[in-house]
């Protein structure tokens, strides 16, 4: 079942043309992240979905129904949370939550000052004193609490530390527990890693690329240093020059503390498994692979030419 579906969607403001044409569906129970640089029409998309701003053209369906039919009763069983939030100042986060509760539909009792508590937000402090982080909080906590069937985060983490988007994450975790859909964009690529199922790739409009995330990091670029004994430096440079899927191939003496050994470094693209099972006859000092992310996969996307 797909929580999300969008068939052709088109928008423009006047004679520009801002979205051309996506197609895009969302499992129903993960986490699927919408990866962009800024401007590539990621919070566009997310207003379409709730109906914030029309389609021009194309097709959307939200939890099995048309936004633009469907009405109040179709927004209540999603939470939003908006890239350009704006929390009314002059009151409490308590007051505020409150009110968004009335709006949105039931919430369990204390379930609010849970979430509060966990990321560690003061609910009787006046809003227009919060810090930018703990009202990102506290819009966070108004997409969560009533625990709706979908959450639509635009950029989710802006504003909190390091601590508390581990926090977040683990909340998203709990809520796909709970059978819930998360659906988030971000333009920081090691959120997405973290925190998605599937990603896709936007850029100037278009989607890229749709794929997981697990095989997204299969075919990251990773880096590799590779230390042996001098006496084996003939045999490594014939495994760096034998093999397919390395760049940047350099190999050099070892300084002072690496005494007797010979020090290489590459670029691997694609699976390192052949590296490994070649090195296996050598005698290897020290071999250190740094853990791929999806910076390289994404920016080599964004900058390559559009098929």
């Amino acid at each position: 079942m797909e929580s999300i579906l969008i068939d052709g969607l088109v928008k423009a403001y006047g004679r520009r043309e801002v979205l051309h044409g996506i197609d895009l569906s969302v499992p129903a129970g993960g986490i699927f992240g919408l990866i962009g640089p800024n401007g590539a029409g990621k919070t566009t998309i997310m207003r379409c979905l709730l109906d914030v701003i029309r389609p021009s053209a194309g097709t959307l369906s939200v939890l099995g129904r048309s936004p633009r039919e469907a009405g109040p009763a179709l927004r209540r069983r999603i939470g939003y949370l908006p890239g350009d939030l704006v929390l009314e100042g002059r009151t409490t986060g308590r007051r505020l939550l409150r009110h968004y509760a009335e709006l949105g539909g039931p919430v369990r009792p204390g379930r609010a000052e849970t979430l509060a508590e966990r990321l560690g937000v003061d609910l009787d402090a006046q809003v227009r004193r919060l810090s930018k982080g703990n009202k990102q909080k506290i819009g966070l906590i108004q997409a969560l609490m009533h625990e709706p069937e979908l959450l639509v985060l635009d950029e989710p983490t802006s504003g909190l530390d390091p601590l508390m988007q581990r926090e977040f994450l683990l909340l998203l975790r709990e809520a796909t527990a709970r059978g819930q859909t998360v659906f988030l964009s971000s333009h920081m690529l090691s959120q997405v890693q973290q925190a998605a199922d599937s990603v896709a790739i936007l850029r100037d409009g278009r989607i890229a690329l749709v794929a997981g995330v697990e095989s997204l990091r299969e075919t990251a670029r990773r880096r590799v240093r590779i230390a042996v004994s001098s006496d084996d430096e003939p045999a490594l440079r014939g495994i760096l020059g034998r093999l397919d899927g390395l760049r940047d191939r350099a190999v050099v003496p070892g300084t002072a503390g690496d005494a007797g050994t010979t020090i290489a470094t590459a670029t691997v693209e694609g699976p390192v498994g052949p590296l490994v099972r070649a090195l296996a006859g050598i005698d290897v000092v020290d071999l250190v692979l740094e853990e791929p992310d999806l910076e390289e996969a994404v920016l080599t996307l964004y900058g390559g030419e559009r098929s």
